[in-house]
């Protein structure tokens, strides 16, 4: 019950917190949209402004009339109307507050007594006053909205905002209203205001371990973490490192000895990575999958888990044991893999029916669950010989896939404009180089970043992954600090890196190559008074007593003048240029977070083709619900992986015995994520052993064509 508490609790901050940015973001979307349409208008005026500029300049050098100028070049009657239009055109710099307000207030007024009335805020002594304007909101709508204050209290607003509270006449109390609640929304988010019997909303320290056990911890031996005791070994470190880096890498710029880079100027140029899959390697690849048996994906689950067992993972969640019937449990996970449902599920199925399925998903689907077999089916694929060509065992890859959601529900104002203008959701998934995936989770369709750090701690796959690599989604300084805080090498593909800054120890002018590429320098003095409290951060997030995202995002919420969040910023920053420096000389670096990334693509390519029921739209509304889809997804495209694994081994062994060996070089280029061979549609039937050979596994198929000139080893 207490528990069911806590996450209803979190669920409606959340729902709030959501609310009130969709109501603010609907603004944007119709500047945007308004700017859409009046592009060509804007382009117009544009041009006539162009023309009469031009016949007026020309008109003083040469001394004519200037009225006779703009009668021949535009007409005045012309120039009359372009200037009325864009007077209808132009816009305010900045955004119309009481406007936006006055749109936002017939939502939030009935959001904010359902809100307001049913939780219990505190906060810490720099928003008393934000809270003090929140429970005076409160009384309000306990007065049915009669009874206001002679004067509003304005002084913990924006200064935006409270310049259209002063400035309104008449409509100051909805203005002041909607500028409250978002207020308290920004709060929320930063931790400095949080709620009673939250677990996601409790204050940043609460969160945290205590002082005492990181003290006690700090003395009994060294802590869980990558970093030196104290800041001043730190900093000494770093120091001597980047500028090292910084005078090496700069004589190899100014030397024209950086592979691909050129650096002139102000400007930074990075030629684009060729494609490296020779067509030997595509071509070995079509000829092993056109070896691989046809299956249903029924028979596949039910032969790989004879191989592994990973249904047992499912435990019942009062006695612990396995599913009685093996086919039910992995037909409910198929129902959630395939988004089809429970209920279309029993209806394409033969083993189980609605009840059945229902029953054995309550009892025997749990994240814990899942995460075990996930596990399970990972260790397995990494044993496999052929895979170890795929990659190293400790180097992985994280990306978000994007699913839309059916309309609103938890997950209401849950949209990203890079996707869609409707609520979506994204299965933010980490893929071992050896192309299984090891953690997943659904996440709303931004923010992606402060989830990268979870996936390293947070599986239970027997894992030891060193270096990690992002896209563009997954970069922040905060995430550049922490990972290597915890031991992690944080390898992204940095988008636009010509715009990114780096930051020194000493003053820009000591590496003139890089000179326009610095933004500053590295604030010391911030690091190690903060030291402690970052070594703290740390501490928590590798003993799992609070979730990196968790804390990452509150941090990336923080007002500015929070020094932990500056701090770890700072750290980030080091880290970040000592990266940046590696980008820029190290091609190999380059094309390993290219290769890694394209796995991932690849995989979530299988994943649209597994998870294909109403082309990937998911009818879940319930957060819950989510998470067990992304669940069963990454399960099922893993055993699909492992499966395919072991097949392509054996039909190279196949060619083996029959005289042909292939080069390693060329099955490093193998994805073992094809899905041609596999029926993922239709009726569910679990055959008995039907198919198998006495050795226990399927026969190949025979294929005629034989390798190219130069496959051979």
């Amino acid at each position: 019950m207490l528990d069911t508490i806590t996450r209803l609790t979190d669920e409606t901050v959340a729902l709030f917190d959501r609310a009130v940015g969709r109501m603010f973001r609907r603004a944007e979307v119709r500047e945007h949209e308004a700017l859409i349409r009046d592009a060509r208008a804007i382009n117009d005026k544009v041009r006539v402004l162009a023309k009469l500029g031009t016949a007026l300049i020309e008109a003083r050098e040469s001394g004519t009339d200037l009225q006779e100028a703009i009668a021949s070049a535009i007409g005045w009657d012309k120039l009359a109307r372009s200037v009325a239009e864009a007077e209808r055109l132009a816009r305010p710099d900045r955004a119309d507050l009481p406007a936006l307000a006055a749109r936002a207030w017939p939502v939030l007024h009935r959001l904010g007594p359902l809100f307001l009335g049913s939780l219990c805020f505190h906060s810490v002594p720099a928003a008393a006053a934000t809270l003090r304007a929140v429970e005076l909101l409160r009384s309000i709508y306990e007065g049915g909205g009669r009874k206001w204050p002679s004067s509003l209290p304005t002084s913990f607003l924006r200064p935006v905002w409270r310049e259209a509270v002063l400035s309104t006449d008449g409509a100051e109390r909805r203005i002041w209203e909607a500028a409250t609640l978002l207020a308290l929304r920004d709060r929320l988010r930063a931790g400095d205001i949080w709620v009673e019997g939250s677990r996601q909303w409790r204050s940043v320290e609460d969160q945290l371990i205590s002082p005492a056990l990181f003290s006690a911890l700090r003395e009994a031996g060294p802590l869980p973490v990558a970093a030196p005791a104290t800041a001043e070994e730190y900093l000494a470190e770093r120091r001597t490192l980047l500028e090292g880096r910084l005078s090496k890498i700069a004589a190899k710029a100014a030397a024209g000895r950086l592979d691909d880079v050129q650096i002139k100027g102000a400007e930074l140029k990075i030629t684009r990575l060729k494609a490296a899959t020779p067509e030997e390697a595509k071509a070995l690849a079509n000829r092993l999958y056109r070896m691989m048996p046809n299956l249903r994906i029924t028979s596949l689950l039910a032969e790989v888990d004879r191989w592994t067992g990973f249904s047992d993972a499912f435990t019942h969640l009062q006695s612990g044991a396995p599913a009685d019937d093996r086919r039910i449990m992995l037909t409910a996970v198929l129902a959630d893999a395939t988004n089809l449902g429970l209920t279309r599920m029993a209806e394409a199925c033969s083993v189980a029916s609605y009840r059945q399925l229902t029953w054995t998903a309550a009892w025997h689907l749990r994240e814990e669950t899942y995460r075990r077999a996930l596990a399970i089916l990972v260790n397995a694929q990494h044993e496999q010989p052929l895979a170890v060509l795929f990659g190293a065992a400790d180097v992985s890859s994280s990306d978000g896939q994007h699913f839309p959601t059916a309309g609103p529900g938890e997950a209401v104002g849950a949209v990203n404009a890079h996707y869609e203008r409707t609520a979506s959701v994204l299965f933010y998934t980490h893929l071992s180089a050896r192309q299984a995936p090891y953690h997943t989770i659904a996440i709303p369709p931004a923010g992606e970043a402060a989830y990268v750090i979870d996936g390293l701690l947070y599986h239970e796959a027997d894992l030891n992954i060193a270096t990690h690599h992002t896209d563009g989604g997954g970069v922040s300084d905060h995430n550049f600090a922490l990972a290597h805080l915890l031991g992690f090498y944080f390898a992204p593909r940095i988008p636009n890196l010509s715009e990114r800054r780096l930051y020194t120890f000493a003053p820009k002018s000591t590496w003139p190559v890089f000179e326009p590429f610095i933004g500053g320098r590295v604030d010391e003095k911030l690091i190690a008074a903060h030291w402690n409290d970052v070594l703290r951060l740390a501490t928590s997030v590798r003993t799992g007593a609070a979730s990196a995202s968790l804390l990452l995002k509150r941090l990336g919420a923080y007002p500015r003048q929070n020094g932990l969040a500056r701090a770890l910023r700072e750290i980030g920053r080091i880290e970040r240029t000592l990266f940046m420096l590696d980008w820029l000389e190290l091609p190999a670096l380059r094309r390993q977070a290219t290769v890694e990334l394209n796995k991932g693509e690849a995989r979530n390519a299988l994943a649209r083709a597994v998870c294909f029921h109403r082309l990937g739209r998911l009818r879940d509304r319930a957060v819950e619900a989510q998470q067990y889809r992304a669940s069963g997804l990454a399960v099922v495209t893993a055993a699909i992986v492992l499966w395919n694994t072991v097949y392509l081994g054996r039909a190279r062994d196949g060619l083996h015995l029959g005289g042909e060996l292939i080069a390693d070089a060329l099955l490093a280029h193998l994805a073992p994520v094809g899905w041609q061979h596999i029926n993922l549609t239709g009726d569910y039937l679990w055959d008995s052993d039907s198919g198998l050979a006495p050795d226990g596994f399927r026969p190949l198929r025979a294929t005629a064509t034989n390798l190219r000139p130069g496959m051979a080893a």
